[in-house]
């Protein structure tokens, strides 16, 4: 597998939000997103196989595991490495754009499902029976720019009955949409969300890479 990197940090985002985590970040993705914060994991990353991986998340002896990209399904790989972490006792997220099927993912990984909003400009590549397949265990995320993208996320949020499915957070874009303008809106509609900061940016630069 083609890996960026690898490392131990805080949780930044999801129900899991500050716990400890290990992030197994997979080189590649398929998606070119507005805002993306990860392009450096669009090329390059080193060879490693799915046992190498294994022992260096085991070296940090942490219990919570996410692998994420890029687009960590865009690799063939990784519904076996998301496997057999699982099979090694770890509790496992898988962080997904949601443009690829999601349908090879082991029943225990923890789903969190990247809705892309139309300011993203990638609307048209998710993978919609993605959102369908979602469980109690997984989680929807939707990365907001504007008021149109929230007016649209509500709407998903409607025809998909994401609410009743799995926990959805509402994440602003870093520097671009106010998180008090955010709150204000979903306080006026009593959505029944969360919402979501990037916590990991609140404590490092917003920049630095491997936190």
């Amino acid at each position: 597998m083609r890996v960026t990197e690898i490392f131990h940090s805080i949780q930044g985002e999801s129900t899991f939000a500050g716990r400890p985590c290990v992030f197994v970040r997979l080189t590649g993705c398929p998606l070119r997103c507005t805002w993306c914060d990860t392009e450096y994991a669009f090329f390059g990353g080193t060879e490693q196989s799915v046992d190498d991986i294994l022992d260096t998340v085991r070296s940090y002896g942490c219990p919570l595991v996410e692998v994420t990209g890029g687009e960590p399904l865009a690799q063939s790989e990784t519904p076996t490495l998301l496997r057999r972490l699982c099979e090694a006792g770890f509790t496992v997220l898988l962080e997904t754009s949601g443009a690829v099927d999601t349908s090879l993912v082991a029943p225990a990984v923890h789903i969190i499902l990247d809705v892309k909003c139309p300011g993203s400009g990638m609307t048209d590549r998710m993978h919609w029976p993605n959102l369908e397949r979602l469980r109690p265990h997984d989680e929807a995320k939707f990365v907001l720019q504007d008021r149109r993208d929230y007016d649209w996320a509500k709407g998903i949020l409607q025809q998909f009955h994401l609410a009743t499915r799995c926990p959805v957070h509402f994440s602003p874009v870093f520097g671009t949409l106010d998180p008090r303008q955010l709150a204000e809106w979903l306080l006026e509609d009593r959505l029944p969300i969360r919402l979501q900061l990037q916590l990991h940016k609140h404590i490092w630069a917003p920049d630095m890479r491997g936190v």
